[in-house]
């Protein structure tokens, strides 16, 4: 499987995942957070990674947008967290 994989780049984060790089400005991000629901609060939510078989569910809302991201690092929020 493929993991997600962030990283801080000037005054934003980068996701990766597969061929897929998606850039957040860090100044945009408002919470980050668990999504305990399966599917996501957030219907129009951005979908990164699979769904199926993954425990832990890492949601970013910015000021324009929402990010779910789909991963089995339990660590994955913290390390957002940590990059802000």
């Amino acid at each position: 499987m493929f993991n997600i994989k962030v990283k801080k780049i000037d005054d934003s984060i980068l996701i990766k995942w597969q061929l897929n790089k998606i850039k957040i400005p860090i100044a945009e991000i408002v919470d980050i957070s668990i999504d305990d629901t399966y599917a996501g609060e957030d219907p129009s939510a951005i979908r990164i990674g699979f769904p199926y078989g993954t425990v832990e569910r890492v949601r970013i809302k910015t000021k324009s947008s929402s990010y779910l991201l789909y991963t089995n690092s339990s660590s994955l929020k913290g390390k957002i967290s940590s990059l802000l």
